[in-house]
């Protein structure tokens, strides 16, 4: 039979005050125990709520650096999109593509029928050869002018040679008495006019020249002219046939086919995908803080691809602002137009400030109160906020770094002073 331990268990005597050091600490620790559920009762019984902290969304206050922004929706427009249009009065279109359509530059996307326009640079061309052909008979009439007027100096120059050389016969033997004086004058008076006709000859043949040459040029200008003319209308007969001034498809056809319009009617759009831009809906309240340049941060398909401002639209319509952003760098693949995006401005950077998650509370109070946790109580305290982005805002003074607050989640609070917060 196995013995069991009993016999070695030994009584040992309290030692003497000790009772009276557990009593106390017992007395110490309900005394603890009890402040606590007294000040724990006293917040909560001063609390006007209480909510579930389920319900709510606790953020720290932290510094770091704020970036403010503006998020914006925007859609994916063509940069070069053309509208072609009518350019003769009165004409009859017949179109070579569809609304979709793929083209390259030149192609043929439609040609008007002129008559007006066709019989116009008939005549224009008929005026053209008219006047080549004065032109040229100018040309032959001022060589046969020319050739007169040659004529007539060289024969004056003959008649003064022949009245040189009868003077000069009359000289020689003028001394010996074989000539009469009389006759010798004569000789000598025949000279001098031969030479004086012979001035003049040349003279006129001069101006007889300049003047066949003037009527040439003017003739000449005539022909330049009519040309200029006539090259105008075949431009405005060209036109009716309207081609593609840029490679992109067809966005919109404006008229039916075989359909009469006018000047100036707007007959299809083109659309360039190879240079896309961004059209965003900017509210009115940034409007004074954006300017050209700005980067923008263009989320489209899943992928952040980054851009700057390029064009602001003067006017307000809705209470919002058109702005283009034109693609840094490559556009984005798979771009259609008229495609939905979101976007990001990136207005201003402000560094080592304290920063708090943005929630409802910043609609809700104004910015100017938030709900600070002090205790498992949510105390409403006035706050003055800063610049405020789409994830978080700036806080100026209410708050100091550490300090917890309840961001979201405020709806039921009915602007009460504290709520008491059930975990």
């Amino acid at each position: 039979m196995i013995r069991d331990t009993s016999h070695q268990d030994t009584a040992i005597a309290t030692p003497p005050g000790r009772p009276w050091k557990r009593r106390a600490l017992l007395a110490a620790g309900g005394a603890a125990i009890a402040a606590a559920f007294a000040a724990a009762f006293a917040n909560w019984s001063a609390s006007e709520h209480s909510v579930s902290a389920a319900r709510l969304r606790i953020a720290e206050v932290t510094r770091g650096t704020l970036v403010r922004d503006a998020a914006v929706n925007g859609r994916i427009v063509a940069a070069v999109s053309p509208t072609l249009y009518s350019t003769a009065p009165s004409s009859t279109v017949t179109l070579k593509v569809r609304a979709g359509d793929t083209v390259k530059r030149g192609d043929v996307l439609a040609v008007l029928e002129s008559p007006d326009l066709a019989d116009e640079l008939k005549k224009e061309q008929s005026s053209y050869q008219e006047l080549a052909a004065e032109v040229a008979r100018q040309q032959i009439l001022a060589r046969k002018q020319k050739l007169l007027a040659q004529r007539d100096a060289d024969t004056a120059e003959i008649d003064r040679l022949s009245a040189q050389r009868t003077l000069e016969r009359y000289d020689g033997v003028a001394n010996e008495g074989v000539v009469a004086k009389i006759d010798y004058q004569k000789a000598r008076d025949a000279l001098r006019a031969a030479e004086i006709r012979a001035r003049h000859a040349i003279q006129a043949s001069t101006l007889e020249k300049d003047d066949v040459d003037l009527a040439l040029r003017t003739k000449s200008a005539q022909l330049e002219r009519q040309k200029l003319v006539m090259a105008n209308a075949q431009r405005r007969v060209d036109e009716l046939t309207v081609r593609a001034p840029v490679d992109g498809f067809v966005g919109t056809l404006n008229v039916a086919n075989r359909s009469v319009v006018q000047a100036n009617t707007p007959l299809m759009t083109l659309v360039d995908l190879s240079a896309l831009e961004v059209e965003l809906e900017v509210p009115e309240t940034y409007v004074n803080d954006l300017s050209l340049g700005m980067r923008a941060e263009i989320t489209v398909n899943g992928a952040t691809a980054i851009g700057k401002l390029s064009a602001l639209s003067p006017e307000v319509v809705k209470n919002q602002v058109l702005a283009r952003v034109r693609f840094e760098g490559t556009q984005p693949d798979g771009l259609r137009q008229s495609q939905r995006v979101q976007a990001r401005l990136l207005i201003d950077e402000k560094s080592n400030v304290l920063l708090l998650p943005r929630g409802s509370f910043v609609e809700s109070e104004g910015g100017r109160h938030a709900y600070l946790v002090q205790d498992g109580v949510a105390v409403r305290t006035p706050i003055r906020m800063g610049a405020t982005s789409i994830n978080a805002v700036e806080i100026l003074s209410g708050l100091k770094l550490g300090d917890k607050v309840v961001v979201a989640g405020t709806e039921t609070f009915e602007n009460a002073t504290r709520v008491a917060i059930n975990r």
